[in-house]
């Protein structure tokens, strides 16, 4: 009996050793498993009217193909072009959403406007040749203590400001210090930074009378000076250390052109008895004279020089039914850059070659923002018809919605400029 006792003792005392380290393995294992997770997967937090809820995360992620996810965020600093690559696929979501950021424009909060897909916002820029870091706010904001960044041009300037405030702000709140009459050119000052960050408006950087109201109906034909810059922002040019500068899509515009007060031309102005010019010639005048500016200015500035923007409007324009609704980027090499972009392109490269070898010769810096490869592979990024809250509310078959195809959602591809434009800030 008390052999079998002793036993029934041992047996006991094995059984429950056993028993307490399986428990601490798996308590381990546990640990481990929602630690990382925590880490890789916190959630994003959206705030729309309808397809999705405040309290509630952003619906799952779409499935990663493993030739498309991006896997390294930490830059090996290869010199490379990081301007031709492809868009991957990331699954951490962006850097913001509408509810973590107050400064979104209307029009470009596809989120709160009621756009039901989210595929769009979970894709990063990634080189060809090299990887890319992900913008990193303390770092710029702390690079950027007591400067003053600028950029000045049309409204993807502004689509990109607001990019740059809502990535900034979750670090430092930025306080509106300055705003024009239609809130065109503002001013932003982050107080703990010393930094200040403005964006001018200046669509054309050449002197211009323009008669269009905020709906952007003519009433007049534009009156442009090629050889006479904006003096909205030549006047501020001094006050600032960092300027971001392009042209765009204001050229298309039909316009009545002057050099020395004279009128040399035009673009489309039927019955105006002057001789047609085209739209390249004001191109290529204007950048000439913005860019000579810049590089004979005694005030070094750093310029970040941005090429043309890509649209994706399919079946028409803007203002004849042209709509944009893919969900998905291009890879490289599915789709060309247009005749009209093309050619923009084309001027702005041969007038930025001219001016960096001048700019050589005084040590200016003079930075090319090749985005428009970039750019052309994002046409599942615009507001389209989510330029509109709700516009689908209204049950009318006959309702003609305006689709943007130009400008950018917020948060969206825009986002990945600051990821470049960092990177040459840190690398050159």
């Amino acid at each position: 009996m008390k052999q079998f006792k002793s036993n029934v003792n041992s047996h006991t005392f094995s059984s429950f050793f056993v028993k307490f380290a399986v428990c601490f393995l798996f308590l381990g294992l546990a640990y481990r498993f929602f630690s990382s997770s925590f880490v890789q997967f916190s959630p994003v937090v959206v705030t729309t009217d309808t397809a999705f809820d405040a309290d509630k995360t952003l619906p799952p992620r779409p499935p990663v193909s493993s030739s498309d996810i991006l896997v390294n965020h930490t830059s090996k600093n290869e010199k490379c072009n990081v301007f031709v690559g492809n868009w991957v696929q990331d699954p951490t979501g962006p850097f913001y959403t509408n509810a973590t950021c107050s400064t979104i424009e209307d029009h470009q909060n596809c989120m709160r406007n009621g756009r039901p897909d989210t595929d769009y916002i979970y894709w990063r820029w990634k080189p060809r040749d090299c990887n890319l870091p992900k913008f990193d706010p303390k770092k710029f904001l702390n690079m950027m203590r007591g400067k003053s960044l600028a950029f000045i041009g049309d409204s993807i300037m502004r689509n990109h400001v607001q990019s740059l405030l809502c990535m900034l702000s979750q670090v430092e709140q930025a306080m509106e210090v300055y705003h024009d009459e239609q809130y065109k050119s503002r001013r932003w000052f982050f107080p703990s930074h010393r930094l200040t960050l403005s964006v001018v408006w200046s669509p054309f950087l050449t002197k211009a009378s323009v008669f269009e109201d905020v709906n952007g109906v003519s009433s007049g034909i534009i009156q442009l000076h090629l050889d006479e810059l904006d003096a909205t922002w030549t006047d501020q040019y001094e006050n600032f250390d960092y300027v971001v500068i392009a042209g765009g899509k204001w050229f298309l515009k039909s316009a009545i052109y002057y050099e020395n007060n004279t009128i040399v031309g035009c673009h489309n102005c039927q019955g105006k008895n002057i001789t047609e010019l085209g739209f390249y010639y004001a191109y290529r005048k204007a950048l000439n004279s913005t860019l000579k500016f810049i590089t004979s200015s005694k005030h070094n500035v750093y310029t970040f020089f941005r090429t043309t923007t890509p649209d994706h409007f399919e079946n028409g324009e803007w203002n004849t039914g042209g709509y944009c609704n893919r969900t998905r980027p291009f890879r490289e090499g599915e789709i060309d850059v247009n005749d009209i972009d093309g050619v923009m392109r084309n001027i702005e490269l041969k007038e930025f070659e001219t001016a960096a070898a001048i700019g050589s010769k005084k040590a200016l810096t003079l930075k090319l923002f090749d985005t428009t490869i970039v750019s052309l592979l994002r046409p599942d990024g615009h507001p389209g018809v989510y330029r509109h809250l709700h516009p689908f509310a209204v049950n009318d078959k006959n309702l003609k919605l305006q689709n943007d195809c130009l400008h950018w959602c917020l948060p969206g591809p825009i986002d990945s400029w600051n990821d470049l434009m960092m990177e040459i800030l840190v690398n050159g």
